[in-house]
């Protein structure tokens, strides 16, 4: 994954808004498991992230925006 892409441009310029990514770790029953991938100096916004496979079909990476509002 290019190191870039948590300081792209288009990140969100709201401070209550983060974009995180995340790596696949296993496969479950119906789930994928994905693990955030840390930002030095930055705490984990979400840590575990689990998606339906239905949805998420092979990928190995996602990429999430949250926005508190």
């Amino acid at each position: 994954m290019d190191k870039n892409t948590h300081a792209s441009a288009s990140a969100p310029a709201n401070p209550r808004a983060r974009i995180a990514l995340f790596t696949k770790e296993k496969d479950t029953k119906n789930t994928v498991k994905f693990n955030e991938v840390a930002v030095e100096g930055q705490a984990p916004i979400c840590g575990t992230l689990y998606l339906q496979k239905w949805f998420i079909g092979g990928a190995t990476n996602v990429r999430l925006q949250v926005e508190a509002q």
